[in-house]
């Protein structure tokens, strides 16, 4: 069964789905969730492709730190595989479903590993799965006879915002132990949009959504406090989306929501994501 390699583009530029036909006749299309809930998604190869081409005008180039803050899936590997062609190794500044769980401190760091002369760019949100069977929120992983969720840490947080929302139990406190804090702190900040959730035709595809929203927040206040690292004329990419996952051996795609550059003072430069449309 054809899936995601059917993907192309229309005359126009937009997302369009390959078609394939069974031995019926019949059409199969699998991808047309991800085109109808996150439109303006664009191909791994295609994202990196656009961002690079844009930055180099700017001076991104062998002078490049790269950063990201992506959820610890091992799905969530290929997307920094793929900016690491361009730019190294990378940053690491995020934990369960995205979160820049390593903060602050974690931005300081990284900004004094930036080379002479050089600027960062930063890569953070969540992630979503769309399987095999065009399910959102799931997805087919190596090895494994079933799809399962995507992102785990999301979908038990959305659980656990139903389940304070109807009273079922009481919201968590801030945790005082590291065993599963990170958990607790997703579960607490996607709190805030629980009637957003909870009226969404598809809550599934509606979450990432919402903790990109929470993501971005914590970057900005994280970015907002720190740049000031970054020495010299570097400047800070803020590269912020959604990643869909898919099953192995289909591209993984990336919803664009914040494209900017940034000074040291934390001035925005220039808005990037009208470039890549």
């Amino acid at each position: 069964m054809k899936f995601l390699k059917n993907l192309s583009r229309s005359k126009s530029g937009e997302l369009e789905v390959g078609r394939s036909k069974s031995g019926e006749g019949e059409e199969v299309n699998k991808f047309d969730k991800v085109a109808n809930f996150y439109p303006g998604a664009l191909s791994n190869a295609e994202l990196v492709s656009k961002v690079g081409a844009v930055l180099s005008k700017h001076g991104y180039g062998e002078t490049t730190l790269l950063a990201t803050s992506l959820c610890c899936d091992e799905v969530n590997r290929t997307l920094e595989a793929s900016f690491d062609k361009i730019y190294g190794e990378n940053f690491h500044m995020g934990g369960l479903a995205g979160f820049p769980f390593c903060g602050a401190t974690s931005f300081g760091a990284m900004a004094h590993h930036i080379p002479a002369n050089g600027s960062c760019l930063i890569v953070y949100g969540p992630h979503v799965g769309v399987d095999l069977d065009g399910n959102v929120g799931k997805v087919n992983r190596r090895g494994r006879q079933a799809s399962g969720p995507c992102c785990g840490s999301a979908t038990a947080a959305a659980g656990y915002v139903k389940n304070v929302r109807s009273g079922k139990i009481n919201k968590a406190g801030i945790p005082d132990d590291p065993f599963d804090a990170q958990q607790t702190w997703v579960g607490n900040l996607l709190l805030p949009h629980a009637e957003r959730l909870a009226s969404a035709p598809v809550e599934a595809a509606e979450v990432p959504l919402a903790l990109f929203d929470c993501q971005d927040e914590l970057m900005q206040k994280i970015v907002g406090a720190m740049c000031g690292e970054v020495a010299g004329e570097g400047k800070i990419a803020l590269l912020g989306g959604i990643q869909i996952n898919t099953p192995p051996g289909y591209s993984d795609y990336f919803l664009p929501k914040v494209f900017v550059l940034k000074n040291n003072k934390g001035d925005t430069i220039e808005v990037l994501l009208p470039e890549l449309s």
